[in-house]
């Protein structure tokens, strides 16, 4: 049996600001190394600005995945059996869920740059956590292709 490709799949990638930021603090750190010569401040520029652009490419690289009969979330996993009702977020609600109606037990995939999100409850009765909240630039989407797939 050959798996089919997966009906939803989305990488949460960093904002273009930040590969700016990341070539600021480059700047910066060839700055404080002017002082030392020319060389110095030339590898504090291209390093200050190759560390500061691999934090931000690992930041960005979580993905959201519906595979098969599973969520993959960053490094969670969830059967879909698990999973209860989706609802989608608007950025306000999601901001909301984010801050003084967040339970401290619940999943998050959180990336502040992304305003919208996807609440999902977790049925499981074994498992403490009461829902996922993960950030997506598609909810509706995402909450498309996990109905698509639990009715399957």
């Amino acid at each position: 049996m050959q798996l089919s490709a997966a009906p939803y799949e989305e990488r949460l990638t960093a904002p273009r600001t930040w590969w700016l930021i990341s070539f600021l603090v480059g700047v910066s750190m060839a700055l404080v190394l002017l002082p030392f010569g020319t060389l110095p401040m030339l590898g504090g520029l291209a390093g200050g600005t190759a560390v500061a652009a691999v934090a931000a490419s690992s930041y960005g690289s979580v993905r959201i995945r519906v595979v098969g009969d599973s969520l993959i979330a960053g490094e969670a996993k969830i059967p879909l059996a698990a999973l209860g009702e989706a609802e989608v977020l608007d950025a306000e609600e999601a901001r909301a869920w984010r801050t003084y109606k967040a339970d401290p037990r619940a999943f998050l995939l959180l990336r502040a740059y992304i305003p919208t999100a996807l609440r999902v409850e977790v049925t499981d009765p074994q498992d403490p956590t009461p829902y996922l909240y993960l950030s997506t630039r598609e909810p509706e989407r995402l909450a498309q292709a996990l109905r698509t797939q639990t009715s399957a």
